[in-house]
């Protein structure tokens, strides 16, 4: 909200010397990001007699403070008068750290309404956001979607923003979004001389095809044989359950893993909106991009850091966890990330977030996704290969093992080793009958089952949750039990074989759990059953 700059009138002090001239503050609304949210932040601007100069207070990183530069030359090259005093912007609250260039504009704005250029009331219960060039353009600043759900908690009747980013403002469907591509243009709707048109956005439509580019349109069809790896990769789609699969170079593991998101259930309009602000905070959001309509795949490099892995930084940024928030999360090579980036997935893994603690506090980011990993069965890569022996000893075995620990395999519910395909196999890959679709189908079913059990993944059910929505039959109770034995199960890996069981029979149409699909489950921990032999 702007307020119309008065001046105090002069008068004599007692020893009969004349004061300075003083302007009333001028004030308007903007926000700042925090986490994937956004926060108000009041602008307020004085301009007292003194030197010429232009100081930021409140917080404000270096891209903040360079704004008085970007400012002075937008109003000189839009054909404003720069005041030749002293200015001072404070950007309350002062105990919020303020990040990025999106205060640009506001702080343009504030400073011609507290020097009496333009006028005030116009702009009551605006929140502004934009990036100004030298010249006076706008350029798009990330985060529009999350300022846009700002100004509707913080009731503002209307949103600016530049005319790049307003589109996606726009589809939070929540205020007015009024599209600038100049401070010029701003200052004419403060003076009447123009009206701002609100940008629209097209309807939602829950049938838009679920094109997913970054997993390259991959699904079962292009994937010869491996049936047993197929059926587990079902079983994590539909039940959002955690795969690691291990075999020699070239077996189809990333091909298998790429499949995955094209089985995932269409998203539903909220899912879509955090997807989207997700990506627009991370600033990977193309211009003109609108609602997500496919389930995010992220593939990172397995030199990546534990920053970009988790996330964090200055600017507590989103990592690839939350960038595969809903989707998947594919790690190829395992064995090869960092062990401190590993160890640090245990979080998200079971909680479905991750919490970033700084100095300032503590940023939490959704992570509620699937993580579906690759990894050799050993360093040299022939272990399991039928035709090729593996060359590593013992020693080399137990290291490149050693690289993964117990906790972090044990929060694996899917362990499953995975063959070379044979020739006859590849031979035969499309003359085969299709598979996606019907595998699509069954997953659907499965979901609507869970669904009518509860909100909640069966991957994600608590312990004390499984009685009554898995309950087992005094056989498979035993057998679960034994198998604490047999296979050094802990706790963990006791309840996740319970909710791979449910999942399995969820997808078979089986309403209780038998024995032939627990014992399934049991078999999916391939490296569980390695270590307990030795092999």
């Amino acid at each position: 909200m702007l307020v119309v700059p008065a001046f105090r009138a002069p008068h004599r002090c007692s020893r009969d010397r004349p004061r300075r001239w003083s302007a009333v503050l001028a004030t308007l609304t903007s926000a700042a990001l925090c986490g994937l949210d956004s926060v108000p932040v009041t602008i307020e601007v004085s301009i007292t007699n003194g030197l010429p100069a232009f100081h930021v207070v409140g917080l404000p990183d270096a891209a903040v403070r360079e704004s008085r530069e970007r400012v002075v030359s937008a109003l000189r090259e839009s054909g404003f008068t720069v005041p030749l005093r002293r200015i001072t912007a404070n950007l309350a609250p002062a105990g919020l750290r303020k990040e990025g260039s999106a205060f640009d504009l506001p702080l343009a704005l504030a400073v011609l309404a507290a020097s009496g250029q333009v006028p005030a009331e116009r702009a009551r219960g605006w929140l502004v956001v934009g990036e100004l060039a030298l010249d006076g353009a706008l350029r798009r600043v990330r985060g529009a979607l999350a300022y846009a759900e700002c100004a509707a908690a913080f009731g503002a009747v209307a949103m600016v923003a530049p005319a790049a980013c307003a589109g996606e403002a726009a589809l939070a469907d929540a205020v007015p979004v009024w599209p600038a591509r100049t401070l010029r243009e701003v200052c004419g709707w403060l003076t009447g001389c123009e009206a701002p048109v609100p940008t629209c956005t097209g309807t939602w439509d829950a049938s838009t095809p679920a094109a997913t580019p970054d997993a390259g349109g991959i699904t079962f069809d292009d994937v010869a044989g491996q049936e047993r790896a197929k059926r587990a990769l079902l079983a994590a789609a539909a039940g959002g359950h955690n795969v690691v699969l291990v075999g020699p170079p070239g077996a189809g593991k990333t091909l298998l893993a790429r499949a995955v998101p094209s089985l995932l259930p269409p998203l539903t309009r909220g899912e879509a909106l955090e997807i989207t602000r997700i990506r627009s905070v991370a600033g990977l959001l193309p211009e003109g991009a609108g609602l997500a309509s496919a389930r995010p795949f992220r593939a990172p490099h397995s030199s990546a850091s534990p920053t970009a892995l988790l996330g964090g930084g200055a600017a507590a940024r989103p990592g690839e966890v939350t960038l595969a928030h809903r989707g998947v999360l594919f790690l190829d090579e395992l064995p090869e990330f960092r062990r401190d980036a590993l160890e640090a997935l245990r979080q998200p893994l079971e909680e479905g977030t991750i919490a970033i603690g700084r100095a300032s506090g503590t940023v939490r980011f959704p992570a509620a996704f699937t993580l579906v990993a690759a990894m050799n069965g050993c360093a040299c890569g022939r272990r399991g290969h039928p035709r090729r022996a593996c060359r590593c000893s013992p020693e080399e075995l137990r290291r490149y093992r050693a690289r993964l620990s117990g906790p972090l395999l044990d929060r694996m519910d899917v362990q499953l080793e995975v063959a070379p395909v044979r020739g006859r196999e590849l031979a035969s890959l499309r003359l085969v009958a299709p598979q996606h679709e019907a595998a699509r189908a069954r997953i659907a079913r499965a979901r609507a089952a869970m669904a009518a059990r509860g909100p909640i993944e069966n991957a994600r059910l608590a312990p004390a949750e499984l009685p009554r929505v898995a309950p087992l039959t005094g056989t498979c109770s035993a057998r679960l039990r034994d198998a604490v034995d047999a296979l050094g199960l802990s706790a963990r890996g006791y309840h996740r074989v319970w909710r791979l069981a449910r999942t399995l029979s969820d997808l078979d149409g089986v309403e209780a759990i038998d024995e032939q699909r627990l014992m399934e489950a049991m078999s999916f921990r391939a490296l569980e059953r390695e270590g307990r032999t030795g092999a």
